[in-house]
């Protein structure tokens, strides 16, 4: 028996239900699966005896809280955890996770039995830091699902270990976990007021330690091209070839300003798909920076170069679509530093060294912190996100899950 004897296997439960989330969808939650499994969840929250479970009409959030059992929480802060139920555009149905036990830090983990697939120290040196852990992986034909159903299972096991021991004193606890994270929309709906904390984080980063409340300013630009199809011997100075419009948009982008050639704070361009035929082709990017005004300008020169292209055409064949999808959340959280101020001391209280530093992403709490609750994100536990080679630790999931507890604790003593 251990702390959190039951971390692990609800873990592995919730990343055997497929969630993903879908961008062309128009409904909220994006799917139907999203929408069953958070019925699963209320049904779960319910059992464990948390209150005023619910799901929310507006954003399609499960909600619900744990009252305080402090005899006077006059001015104990209200505190809110946060996690997604989504998962990344990857194969996602029937996954199957493999348990290594006692990695030893340097060997390869063979995914499949065929060895198509191999987690290595070489490959990825991330794995040298787990010697000793039990690490849970794909089996090569699917993600993991850690991000972010290692961060659900860690809230929901400290709410269930809260329950049970209520000789540990706290303030109210408010949990929320959200759809369509991964398609940046889910947090638009969300409602402050109906959560009701304080003060929140996401469960939704990496690596131990992670802690960070400045994150990229985040666009996403589709570019439609519109060609004119003839029978290329009769093609000259009629035909307009969608696809070399397309390439010659791109062209004239930075062409080492793209994720492979950046780092830190250094923003980016990433055309992520592209279609095309002579007759219609397009591109999709995501626009990205620290900064808010280079964030302007990169789109601005998006704009630009769109103009530039169809005055040389003579007539509008590029079409530029841009939508802002979040923005920097250090704009808000360092007005007030209080909210990773306490999280920085539950990790050191846990001898757990906080890693600070400017996330080359993004998540709900970015919207959120707008909105008007400060929510900075904190370790799940994940590597590899999003792909066939995602792993977590059960004890780095076991640290998240200490971590949350001990905020609970902290905050209860303001």
């Amino acid at each position: 028996m251990t702390k959190y004897d039951k971390l692990v296997p609800r873990f592995l439960d919730y990343v055997k239900v497929e969630t993903r989330s879908d961008e062309n969808s128009t409904t909220i939650p994006s799917t139907q699966s999203q929408v069953e499994f958070a019925k699963k969840l209320t049904a779960e929250l319910t059992t464990i005896g948390l209150e005023n479970v619910r799901i929310s009409d507006k954003s399609g959030y499960v909600f619900a809280e744990l009252k305080s059992n402090l005899a006077d929480d006059t001015g104990v802060k209200k505190v809110g955890f946060l996690a997604h139920m989504d998962t990344a555009d990857f194969n996602a149905t029937d996954v199957k996770p493999q348990i290594v036990e006692n990695y030893d830090g340097q060997s390869d983990i063979k995914l499949d039995p065929a060895g198509n697939y191999v987690l290595s120290p070489a490959e990825f040196p991330s794995l040298k830091k787990y010697q000793g852990h039990t690490l849970i992986t794909t089996d090569g034909s699917t993600l993991l699902g850690a991000d972010d159903k290692a961060g659900v299972a860690e809230i929901i096991t400290v709410m269930e270990y809260l329950v049970a021991h209520p000789e540990i004193k706290h303030g109210d606890i408010k949990i929320g976990i959200g759809p369509d994270e991964e398609i940046g929309t889910g947090s638009r709906q969300f409602d402050v007021a109906d959560f009701g904390a304080d003060i929140a984080y996401t469960v939704d980063g990496g690596p131990l330690g992670e802690l960070e409340y400045e994150t990229f300013n985040g666009a996403q630009a589709k570019v439609k091209f519109i060609g004119k199809d003839v029978h290329p011997a009769t093609a000259k100075g009629i035909m307009v070839n969608a696809i070399q419009l397309a390439m010659d948009f791109h062209a004239l982008l930075p062409k080492d300003e793209v994720p492979e050639k950046t780092e830190g704070r250094q923003g980016f361009f990433h055309v992520l798909d592209m279609q095309g035929t002579v007759d219609q082709a397009s591109l999709t990017y995501i626009i990205r920076d620290h900064d808010h005004q280079k964030f302007e300008q990169r789109k601005q020169l998006m704009k630009d170069i769109a103009a530039k292209l169809n005055e040389k055409l003579g007539q509008e064949r590029v079409v530029l679509e841009l939508k802002d999808q979040y923005y920097n959340m250090r704009e808000v959280i360092e007005k007030d530093m209080t909210v990773v101020e306490l999280a920085e001391q539950a990790m050191k209280n846990l001898d757990i060294t906080p890693e600070i530093y400017p996330v080359r992403g993004g998540t709900d709490g970015s919207t959120i912190s707008f909105m008007g609750l400060p929510t900075p994100n904190i370790f799940a536990g994940g590597e590899n996100m999003h792909a066939r080679y995602e792993y977590v630790s059960k004890q780095v999931m076991e640290q998240a899950a200490d971590v949350i507890l001990e905020i609970i604790k902290l905050a209860a003593t303001k």
